[in-house]
C-alpha cells in the first residue's frame, strides 16, 4: 500500500476570463490528486488526512472512495473545509489563493502508527506548511523514514502561504535526511534555492524535475542524469499534472518493486527513461482536460 498524507481541499476554478467570473468547485488539494490518481492507476492507496464533515468534506471523501481509495485512516473534524481560489492564466497555468483560517485539515494529528502493509508514504503541499498541522506531517515523515519507509516529498511551494520563506527553506532542508524521493518543479527550485546535486548530497536517493510541457529529468547521486520529453498535448490547464507525476512515478516503481533506496540505486537509464515517460505520459492527459482529473490506467497504458 502507498499511503499519501496531507490536505485534501475544495479548489474554485473559474468558467471564464476576469475577476468576477462564476467559480465552479472541484475536488483538489496536492495530496488528494496525487491519491486519487494514485488509486485510478491502480496502486493500492490509502489517504491520511483530517477532512471537515460539512458537504465538501463528504464530498472528497466520496472522491477517493471512488478512486478506490482507503479512507478508514482519515481524521474528521467539525471545522469547515480548506478552500483554493484558482486563476487560470492563458497559457493554462493555475495560479491560487487561500482560504484556511480554522479548518479542518490543519488540526491533523500524526497517527501512532502507519498501516502494516505501508511501502511508501508520499508528503507534500500546504500540509507541510500550516501549523499546527504541518509539524504533525513532519513527525510522520520523520517516523516514517526512520523505520525504513520509502518516502516521497513534493514540495508544491505555495509562496503566499508562507509567511518565513527562510525559515520555510530551512526547514525544507532539515526533511531532506528523512526523503527517498524527491519530485518538485522548475519555479520550486528557484524559490528554494540550492541545486539539486546539493539536496542530492543531503539524503534523497533521486531528484526528479519536472520543466512543464519541456518534460522532466531525473538525477542520482551517481551524477548520472536522465530526461525525457513532454508530451505534446492541447492544454486546457495544468491543474493537478505535478500530482499526478507524483502518482505515476510512485506507482511505476511500485510495479518494478523498486520502493526502496537501493532499488533506485540500480534502477539504471532504461529503468529511469521508461519510468519518466510513463509519468510525462500521464501529466499530459491531466493537462488535456479541465481541473485536477488524473488519468485511469486503461488512458496512460503500461508503466
Amino acid at each position: 500500500m502507498i499511503v499519501v498524507a496531507g490536505e485534501a481541499l475544495i479548489d474554485l476554478v473559474p468558467r471564464g476570463t476576469g475577476a468576477l467570473a462564476d467559480l465552479k468547485p472541484a475536488l483538489g488539494g496536492g495530496p488528494y490528486n496525487t491519491a486519487v490518481a494514485l488509486g485510478r492507476l491502480g496502486s493500492p492507496t490509502a489517504f491520511c488526512s483530517r477532512t471537515s464533515r460539512d458537504a465538501f468534506g463528504e464530498a472528497l471523501l466520496d472522491g477517493l472512495r471512488r478512486a478506490g481509495v482507503d479512507v478508514s485512516g482519515v481524521q474528521r473534524g467539525s471545522e469547515p473545509t480548506t478552500l483554493a481560489v484558482a486563476t487560470v492564466g492563458t497559457d493554462g497555468s493555475a495560479a491560487y489563493s487561500f482560504y484556511v483560517d480554522g479548518t479542518a485539515d490543519r488540526l491533523f494529528t500524526a497517527p501512532a502508527a502507519l498501516p502494516a502493509e505501508t511501502r511508501a508514504v508520499s508528503f507534500g503541499t500546504c500540509s507541510l506548511v500550516l501549523e499546527p498541522g504541518a509539524s504533525a506531517y513532519e513527525k510522520l515523515l520523520r517516523a516514517a523514514a526512520a523505520e525504513g519507509v520509502f518516502t516521497a516529498l513534493d514540495p508544491n511551494i505555495r509562496a503566499g502561504l508562507i509567511a518565513d520563506p527562510d525559515a520555510y527553506r530551512a526547514r525544507f532542508r532539515s526533511w531532506l535526511p528523512s526523503v527517498s524521493l524527491l519530485k518538485l518543479s522548475e519555479e520550486d527550485a528557484r524559490w528554494l534555492g540550492g541545486t539539486p546535486r546539493e539536496w542530492l548530497a543531503e539524503g534523497p536517493a533521486a531528484v526528479v524535475i519536472t520543466h512543464g510541457g519541456d518534460g522532466l529529468t531525473a538525477l542520482t547521486p551517481d551524477g548520472a542524469e536522465h530526461s525525457v520529453p513532454g508530451e505534446k498535448v492541447t492544454v486546457v490547464d495544468t491543474i493537478g499534472a505535478g500530482d499526478t507525476v507524483n502518482a505515476a512515478l510512485l506507482h511505476g516503481l511500485a510495479v518494478r518493486d523498486a520502493l526502496s533506496r537501493e532499488a533506485l540505486a540500480g534502477l539504471g537509464s532504461a529503468g529511469w527513461t521508461a519510468l519518466l515517460r510513463f509519468a510525462a505520459r500521464a501529466a499530459a492527459i491531466t493537462c488535456s482536460r479541465p481541473g485536477a482529473e488524473p488519468p485511469y490506467a486503461s488512458e496512460v497504458g503500461e508503466p
